[in-house]
């Protein structure tokens, strides 16, 4: 997914304060490890996959990294994600939305932090033939309020578009908004009912 920061002049919501440092568990250093492997390449996401996202998995979704910041992912035409009329179904086109986006961000902030989507709005433009691709085209700064350490929102946009076997300009088959809510993992564990819960606040 490409990312293109754009500049925000909004201030950043007002700094969460954060849960005081407890001694991380066998489990949570697991945990973190795991995280930063999930987003590593191909195959430590596929693996991840099967373990926790068992839809991603059978989906056969995949990345693509380009570079440190820019990649896509790759979702494939397969029979079980096709409808009656050979096309690929729309529930399948939506529903990766929240994965493609979901990976992306999570890369973005890390593994120290939980990403929950919160809102999301989907175009349908023209039938997905083959294998469709997703790429983030817009994205808010995120860095900042990482190294806060806060909790906060983030709107992507992400354009969809249909993989072409010979090289060729690749058309658009939908359009996605989609809202996440970023949260310290420290702080949803502190404060579990609240944080993790609502995403909203």
């Amino acid at each position: 997914m490409s990312f293109v920061p754009v500049p925000t002049s909004a201030a950043p919501p007002a700094a969460v304060a954060r849960a005081a440092p407890a001694k991380r568990t066998l489990m949570r250093r697991f945990e973190t490890m795991m995280g930063r492997l999930s987003v590593k390449n191909a195959f430590w996401h596929k693996v991840c996959s099967l373990v926790w996202l068992p839809y991603a998995f059978r989906s056969g979704i995949s990345l693509r990294k380009i570079d440190a910041d820019t990649f896509t992912a790759v979702l494939p035409f397969r029979r079980i994600n096709r409808n009656w009329y050979n096309a690929m179904a729309g529930a399948a086109l939506l529903g990766n939305c929240e994965v493609a986006a979901g990976i992306y961000l999570f890369a973005r902030c890390g593994p120290d932090y939980m990403v929950v989507c919160k809102e999301m709005n989907y175009r349908f433009r023209r039938p997905c033939l083959g294998p469709a691709v997703y790429r983030v085209i817009r994205s808010e700064d995120v860095s900042e309020r990482v190294a806060a350490g806060v909790a906060f929102n983030c709107t992507l946009e992400m354009e969809i578009r249909q993989s072409l076997r010979r090289k060729g300009k690749e058309p658009k088959v939908g359009e996605c908004t989609i809202t996440f809510h970023c949260v310290p993992l420290e702080l949803a564990r502190s404060r579990p009912d609240d944080a993790g819960g609502r995403p909203g606040r």
